[in-house]
């Protein structure tokens, strides 16, 4: 194979991969000298051309890469020591490999069409330019966190992409809530992150070593106690990143941020930081059975317990937030199963069709002006032909329909658990049923934003809360209070508006007991209307990738698998796949799943052949209650706990530190009370002491 590529050498170009973070980090330089007076949109498209100079350097990189022998896909460029300490060093290093480069390929990618996107949606913000340099160095930092060679660096970035989200999801922060939720993640990912550098100090101190290639290479000679110890703390870490149970409650509150900032966070950063740093210590994983099914189950009743909480959400944004949990359960199942390749394939389809969902999501809120609420959608199809098309085609590929990008790396998940020997056939069947609930509540999604009667006209929004005060009534058997809505007022609903409602007049969806907040939704004269060119460039784009994408790695042979033979040289063989008569039933019994998600949804939210409430129920919306139980927890018996455990820390630890401290204090005073100053006390004392050591042997010899 050539070791050149138009005159250059392959090698060079791998050595280009320090570029990758260094354009979004020019970007942050320049916004911070120059965003304000570049102002908008000018500050906007300095961002976007540095992703995009980054994703060119990705290019450059994987060509390198790839024109490379197998064996040799690995090159580690080191810019200079960081840390000397005597045998250990730290260096600011960049790591070039499948792994590292399938990342920054998809990171880059989506990042630059989230930048696009950005300019149109943030048009009109005060804080415009802010908001670019928030995103550069949002995907600086997860860049770092990909491409680093070592533990330490992938950390530094790590940090960097937390601190990111809290800056982002609370950039509205003259709303508490906004406020609250970033404060919100910023905490939960501080637990996870103990995980992380306790993982790290057991790493160094077993194999004496952070770099990535020295633990690949001194993996097998871990211990399996050890290595379980480091699997489950870097799983510890992995969940408050990539929100799985326990550490997820911050993530459907960081829906509070621009709709640009959930899908940065949702389809090209942080959420995949967690699933990367997993695989990316695969070889040390492959010896810990115990951690492994940790990972496997956990990950699989995340995904079971998201996708049954987004059954009943209201807020668009919310039910993919939930998706993503769920999404996100899917690729540590196929960590902890040993599919590590399928876990990789995952994040990459999910990247397209989630980015093009939440930016889907943006451009229905931005058409109905800031309105997030479903109960107030419907209809829009016509209004929004751009939109909704490429939404649809978000719908189906993460309802995992063939040909589209989810059903191959979903059912390569399915697949690889079937053959996981602990628990296997359970965790498919989770994973299954898992399956059936995405394609159950998108449909949902899709029926009552695009699709059915239009709710969103100020009238219709007036109606709606009075028949769900009607409603509500009757059912509390409140004859009286059913003729009022929220404000007190008798409401008169129009016999058009009753018509137009048709079932959800007579059913209500869940009750809307709030009238919008002031200067949301649609004035009286006002429809919806189609995103501007900026906005549904990147829809399209993500949509066609969305549909093509499961060509990375098709399950028919060996060589069409094509993107897990790519990732070869940086991951451990797991298992063996399964038999072509097995995939065949697997892939098979998959389809039908996802077809009947797909027609009970129909069957229930556009025919009406059930009652929606009768599924939507108020546990499932407040998500089992699990973050009022989290808190009440935190509060009382945790707060108590947490309590003693820092009275411990001072009245033992530091009491025993500070005691020796006391005590040498008071030791010294009593040793000062012989220093008088005077000579002859001195004389006299020594005089003293070589007649006591005199006698002493005198003693000893007459015995």
């Amino acid at each position: 194979m050539t070791s050149r590529y138009c005159g250059v050498e392959l090698m060079e170009l791998a050595e280009l991969i320090w570029l990758i973070p260094a354009f979004p980090l020019l970007g942050v330089l320049l916004l911070l000298a120059f965003g304000p007076k570049l102002g908008e949109p000018r500050s906007g498209w300095l961002a976007t051309v540095m992703m995009a100079g980054s994703f060119g350097a990705t290019v450059l990189v994987f060509v390198g890469l790839f024109g490379m022998d197998e064996a040799d896909r690995s090159v580690t460029v080191n810019l200079f020591r960081w840390i000397p300490a005597g045998s250990f060093s730290v260096d600011v290093g960049f790591l070039a490999d499948p792994l590292s480069i399938t990342m920054c390929l998809f990171v880059t990618g989506v990042a630059t069409l989230i930048h696009l996107y950005s300019i149109g949606y943030m048009h009109g913000d005060p804080k415009f330019s802010k908001f670019f340099l928030y995103l550069n160095l949002f995907a600086f930092s997860m860049l770092m966190l990909v491409t680093g060679s070592n533990l330490l660096i992938t950390f530094l970035g790590w940090e960097g992409v937390g601190a990111c989200s809290y800056f982002l999801v609370s950039f509205w922060h003259r709303s508490e809530v906004n406020a609250a939720a970033g404060k919100k993640a910023f905490v939960t990912n501080r637990v996870g992150d103990v995980g992380f550098m306790l993982g790290t100090f057991l790493v160094f101190t077993t194999i004496g070593s952070l770099n990535y290639l020295d633990i690949s290479a001194a993996a097998s000679g871990i211990a399996g106690t050890t290595a379980v110890a480091i699997g489950l703390l870097f799983f510890l870490g992995a969940a408050g990143k990539s929100a799985q149970l326990p550490l997820l409650v911050w993530l459907p509150d960081a829906m509070a941020g621009p709709t640009p900032v959930s899908a940065l966070i949702h389809a090209a950063t942080m959420v995949t930081s967690g699933v990367y740093l997993l695989v990316r210590l695969n070889p040390v994983l492959v010896n810990a059975a115990l951690a492994n099914e940790v990972i496997a189950w956990v990950g699989a009743l995340t995904a079971l317990w998201a996708a049954t909480v987004a059954l009943a959400q209201n807020d668009i944004k919310k039910v993919l937030a939930y998706s993503t949990i769920s999404q996100l359960g899917y690729t540590f199942l196929a960590v902890g199963t040993g599919a590590y390749g399928a876990a990789i394939f995952h994040v990459v389809t999910h990247a397209f069709f989630k980015g093009l969902l939440f930016l889907g999501a943006g451009s229905v809120i931005h058409s109905l002006n800031g309105d997030q609420d479903m109960r107030r959608m419907g209809g829009l199809r016509k209004y929004l032909p751009i939109t909704s098309t490429t939404f649809i085609i978000g719908w189906l590929a993460i309802a995992g329909v063939p040909p589209f990008s989810g059903f191959w790396s979903k059912d390569d998940i399915l697949a690889g658990a079937w053959e996981f020997d602990a628990g296997g056939k359970a965790l498919w069947a989770i994973g299954l049923l898992t399956a059936l609930l995405t394609a159950f509540y998108m449909t949902r999604q899709v029926i009552l934003v695009f699709f059915g009667p239009e709710r969103f006209r100020p009238e219709t929004v007036e109606a709606t809360v009075a028949v769900a005060a009607t409603v509500g009534a009757a059912d509390a058997g409140a004859a009286e209070g059913a003729q009022t809505t929220a404000s007190g007022v008798s409401p008169t609903i129009p016999a058009s508006v009753g018509a137009s409602l048709g079932a959800d007049a007579e059913w209500g969806l869940v009750p809307i007991t709030e009238p919008r907040a002031e200067g949301i939704g649609l004035g009286p004269d006002e429809d919806p209307h189609e995103s501007p060119p900026l906005m549904l460039i990147p829809l399209v784009v993500l949509a066609g990738l969305a549909v093509v994408g499961g060509l990375l790695s098709l399950p028919f042979t060996e060589n069409t698998r094509y993107l897990e033979r790519w990732l070869e040289p940086a991951l451990a063989h797991g298992h063996e796949a399964p038999g072509v008569p097995t995939l065949i039933a697997l892939a098979g019994g998959a389809i039908i799943t996802a077809l009947l998600g797909i027609a009970g949804g129909f069957g229930v939210y556009l025919l009406r052949k059930a009652d929606p409430r009768r599924l939507e129920l108020g546990f499932f919306r407040s998500a089992w209650h699990y973050d009022e139980g989290l808190s009440s927890f935190v509060a009382g018996p945790g707060r108590r706990f947490f309590d003693g455990l820092a009275e411990f820390d001072r009245q033992i630890i530091d009491g025993a530190v500070n005691g020796l401290g006391r005590l040498s204090l008071r030791n010294g005073r009593l040793l000062g009370l012989l220093q008088t100053g005077q000579l002859r006390r001195y004389v006299l004392g020594m005089s003293v002491g070589a007649v006591a050591v005199l006698l002493y042997f005198v003693t000893r010899m007459s015995l």
